[in-house]
């Protein structure tokens, strides 16, 4: 049935139907015209006109299906050319990441070396840790001479690898274009890298000069060794100079202090041990002490040699309490320390060079036998006139006699420091060694004092040598330009092809799809997405953990810190002043001292100036562009390039026949070889892990 009633059967539905009120009929039409084959007297369609309106419909059906079949044939191979395009990035991207990984590992071994050096010249500033601080320093320049040689294998295997990439950006798009040949449409086509040639810098083992650095390191620890010597030298006068001033043995400054001259409290203070002693303690406890024995001093009897012995040591009393008072210890503002601890006589012959020996203080009589010096006004030998006052000078020059009562004499003075200084129960005895502490002290600190300043030189010195070596790490990176690296553009042609025989009849025939090409573009964009992707933090998660050679359950201290430093290449963090803070700051364990804590900070700060940048290690992905874009990077804005490219490939053939068509040559497929880039030696062991890539699908094995 077509839907179309015809005559008869018109005639049949009108005579069932109840009549009605004669209407006027129509003219029929001419038969002139033609029309009666497809309309009948009645105005319907005939079986002529239903059989016509079938077959236009199918061959209609028919050519569409043919049109549709043509069409989506047509465009596939574009999405052909896409898809090799996009296989030539993908190489580009793999060698990419590996030669950033590279240069990453390469950068970092030189600086975790580097910082592990600067730890070393930190430690060698420590007094008696120089021969640990060059140990230290040793194993940071067999980092770096490590790094040197892992530096110089990656360059030139690196060069070599990008050599290899045009031929596998061919293979990889070549073997793209055969995946799709699987139905009636054959395609044959390649892409190719622009540029062509690889123009990187491969300036990875650039020298970094650490000469100077390690001849800093050993004078600071030359330094450091005479600065044990003086600091121990100053400890042992310390407490040289405490104990004689408070520990009894048998007797020292501050018990004879109590005993003698009856001190207590604030003017005889006790410290258990030197610290938080100085010599100033035992100045003002000798001021306090003389001071007391003077305003005592009185004869015990009224015997001659009691008064005369009286008088002596009052005179010895104000001396030595006027000698006391004339020395001084302070400690300045700096810190540094001025003292200077007098010496009192303690025989004859120090008496002379004293203002006891030339004080005008002994009274003179006239007697018989001349002038006569005594020890004391009423002395029981003074029976003559006075004769004014002389001093022991005089009477040794002979202006004077000795007094044949009191026996006043410069030998008898002397004995009267003498006696106290010579013997363990003698005041002046612990005084004395406390002055000769305190000069032994001074000697320390003024060697002490060359050996910092010799070590801040050394040290200065050797933060220079750091700084330079470190500016020498931190000069541009190498820059990237493999081929590809400005795009990859694909050729892709296909033969002619004839449409499936179930869309070919009678009506309209078969239908050939004519020969066809198609360009595409592709290049690498940074994948915001992977910003925070770290590739390096799961290069070292490989390299730390692998079967062969792996290092997990050692990664401590030096591996640790490269660790840090490869992981924080990449990282928007302070990763690289970071890892050095961290380095240097844990020193702090060992106690640094001055130098080597102000040394450890300069050290920081020239890391913190220097302002290492981040390095982009987003992950590059391969994205479809305009072709023209690449060739105009590349210079070939003639687009009869093209032309003659897609006239010249043959529509069948291997990739080197495709190329060799193109005028490039291809040797032979080498994606089943397996390339070493170097061998990365771990910092702070004795493992070397090979690098390899599979160039297959240049990612890291």
């Amino acid at each position: 049935m077509t839907g179309f009633p015809c005559g008869m059967a018109r005639r049949r539905n009108a005579a069932s139907r109840p009549r009605l009120a004669a209407r006027p009929r129509r003219p029929r039409w001419p038969r002139h015209l033609g029309l009666s084959l497809f309309l009948d007297e009645e105005e319907g369609y005939t079986t002529v006109a239903v059989a016509v309106a079938l077959l236009v419909s199918l061959a209609l059906v028919l050519t569409l299906a043919q049109v549709q079949w043509l069409g989506s044939h047509a465009a596939d191979v574009q999405s052909v050319a896409d898809s090799a395009a996009l296989s030539g990035a993908q190489v580009v991207k793999a060698y990419t990441l590996v030669a950033e990984v590279t240069d990453a590992c390469v950068l970092t071994l030189g600086l975790g070396g580097l910082f592990v050096m600067g730890a070393g010249l930190i430690v060698c500033a420590i007094p008696g840790m120089a021969p640990t601080g060059l140990r230290v320093m040793d194993a940071g320049g067999k980092i770096m001479d490590a790094r040197k040689d892992f530096a110089t294998s990656a360059a030139e295997n690196l060069k070599e690898l990008e050599g290899c990439v045009p031929a596998l950006i061919a293979a990889d798009s070549f073997v793209t274009v055969e995946a799709n040949n699987t139905g009636a449409v054959g395609y044959a086509g390649v892409a190719i890298p622009f540029p062509e040639e690889g123009k990187s810098d491969f300036g990875l083992a650039d020298d970094v000069e650490i000469d100077d650095l390690e001849d800093a390191a050993k004078e600071l620890g030359e330094a450091s060794d005479e600065a044990k010597e003086a600091k121990e030298a100053l400890d042992r006068a310390k407490e040289k100079g405490w104990r004689a001033d408070c520990v009894d043995d048998p007797l020292c400054m501050r018990s004879r202090a109590a005993s003698l001259a009856g001190l207590s409290g604030s003017e005889n203070p006790d410290y258990t041990s030197p610290e938080g002693w100085n010599f100033g303690v035992a100045l003002l406890r000798a001021r306090a002490y003389y001071a007391a024995r003077s305003a005592q001093e009185a004869p015990a009897s009224d015997a001659v040699d009691e008064r005369a012995n009286s008088a002596m040591r009052k005179v010895y009393y104000d001396y030595a309490l006027h000698e006391v008072n004339r020395g001084f210890y302070t400690q300045n503002a700096d810190g540094s320390v001025s003292m200077d601890l007098p010496s009192l006589a303690h025989n004859t012959a120090e008496t002379k060079a004293t203002s006891m020996y030339t004080q005008v203080a002994w009274p003179c009589t006239q007697e018989a036998q001349g002038r006569t010096i005594h020890a004391f006004a009423g002395c029981p030998g003074a029976k003559g006139a006075s004769a004014g006052s002389a001093t022991l000078a005089q009477m040794d020059a002979g202006a004077a006699r000795e007094c044949s009562a009191c026996h006043l004499s410069t030998t008898e003075m002397g004995s009267v420091a003498s006696a106290s200084t010579n013997i363990s129960n003698g005041f002046e005895h612990y005084w004395r060694i406390v002055v000769e502490a305190s000069r032994e002290w001074s000697a320390a600190k003024a060697e002490l004092d060359a050996a910092e300043e010799k070590m801040r030189s050394s040290g200065e010195e050797g933060a220079d040598a750091f700084d330079e070596a470190l500016k020498a790490l931190s000069v541009p990176r190498p820059k990237l330009c493999p081929p590809g690296a400005w795009g990859c553009v694909a050729v892709v042609i296909h033969g002619e092809a004839e449409s499936p025989g179930a869309l070919a009849s009678a009506f309209t025939g078969e239908a050939d799809l004519p020969p066809g090409a198609a360009i595409s573009a592709a290049t690498l964009a940074p994948d915001d997405a992977t910003a925070e992707n770290n590739i390096l933090s799961r290069f070292f998660d490989s390299v730390s953990q692998g079967e062969d050679g792996g290092i997990e359950g050692i990664l401590q201290g030096i591996t640790g810190m490269w660790g840090s430093l490869l992981v924080g290449y990449g990282s928007a963090a302070e990763g690289i002043s970071g890892a050095a803070r961290s380095l240097f700051d844990g020193l702090d364990a060992i106690g640094l001292g001055a130098i080597a804590d102000w040394l450890s900070n300069t050290l920081t700060s020239i890391v913190e100036a220097l302002g290492f940048q981040p390095a982009d290690m987003r992950i590059k992905k391969p994205v479809l562009c305009n072709s023209q874009d690449v060739l105009d990077k590349d210079g070939s804005t003639q687009s009869a390039d093209i032309r003659r490219y897609i006239q010249a490939m043959p529509a069948n053939g291997d990739v080197g026949e495709l190329l060799a068509a193109l005028g490039r040559e291809f040797a032979h497929d080498i994606r089943d070889v397996e390339f070493t880039i170097a061998e990365l030696p771990i910092p702070g062991t004795q493992i070397r892990i090979p690098l390899k890539v599979s160039l297959g699908g240049l990612g890291l094995v």
